[in-house]
């Protein structure tokens, strides 16, 4: 029964993966591509099976849409100016905060100067 319901949870990570992300038919020319690919779609659900433990322990239950959309918005950008580096964070606005504090993964500060 539990092997059934793990099945269950994977078919329906796949129909949201492909849902949320807007992923297209892809056509693979190689064996190594089509290996390449699984494999990199079955990280991708080892990855989100654990984060979802994570939120679970912190109490958290977030839209996956959600987390998509905060974690698209998290950018930084490097500016030059006068011979001096700085590089600026936006802030993790959303729920992607919060992953990142369940996931215990510190964010570098939103403005600081680059390592040499």
């Amino acid at each position: 029964m539990l092997r059934y319901r793990d099945l269950l949870q994977v078919e329906e990570l796949f129909r949201t993966a492909k849902a949320l992300m807007r992923t297209r038919p892809i056509c693979h020319s190689s064996d190594a591509a089509i290996r390449g690919h699984v494999f990199c779609s079955f990280l991708a659900l080892v990855l989100r099976r654990e984060l979802h433990n994570l939120c679970d322990v912190a109490g958290l239950q977030p839209e996956w849409g959600d987390v998509l959309r905060d974690l698209d918005r998290l950018q930084e950008v490097t500016l030059q100016t006068g011979g001096q580096t700085t590089v600026l964070r936006t802030p993790a606005s959303g729920v992607a905060g919060h992953l990142f504090q369940a996931a215990r993964i510190a964010l570098p500060p939103n403005m600081r100067q680059p390592a040499a």
